[in-house]
C-alpha cells in the first residue's frame, strides 16, 4: 500500500459491475462514470507557512471527485487513484 503525501488523499474507486459466476453484470446507468470513491488514506496536510494544514477527511469517507484530477495506481488488482485534496468536491453522507 502506499502512503500519501502532503495535501494528497488516495482512494479506492468502488467497482461499478457485478459479477455473477463468470458474468459481467452492467447496466445503461453504470456506463457513466460516478467518480465517487472510499478514502482509503490521507497525508499529514498541505504545508504553509511552516505549519500543517489538516485535511478535513477521514479514513472511510465517501467522497466526490473532480473527474481529471486524479492519477491512478493498481494493486493487487484494486484500483486507487491519488487526488489533492483541494480537488474533492463533497463528502457523501
Amino acid at each position: 500500500m502506499i502512503r500519501p503525501l502532503n495535501d494528497y488523499v488516495l482512494l479506492e474507486v468502488e467497482p461499478t459491475e457485478k459479477k455473477v459466476g463468470s458474468i459481467i453484470l452492467t447496466s445503461s446507468n453504470d456506463k457513466k462514470k460516478t467518480h465517487i470513491a472510499r478514502v482509503v488514506a490521507v497525508g499529514e496536510g498541505k504545508l504553509k507557512d511552516g505549519k500543517r494544514e489538516p485535511i478535513a477527511l477521514n479514513v472511510g469517507d465517501k467522497v466526490v471527485y473532480r473527474e481529471y484530477s486524479t492519477t491512478e495506481y493498481e494493486e493487487d488488482e484494486k484500483k486507487y487513484l491519488l487526488v489533492q485534496a483541494e480537488d474533492i468536491l463533497a463528502v457523501v453522507e
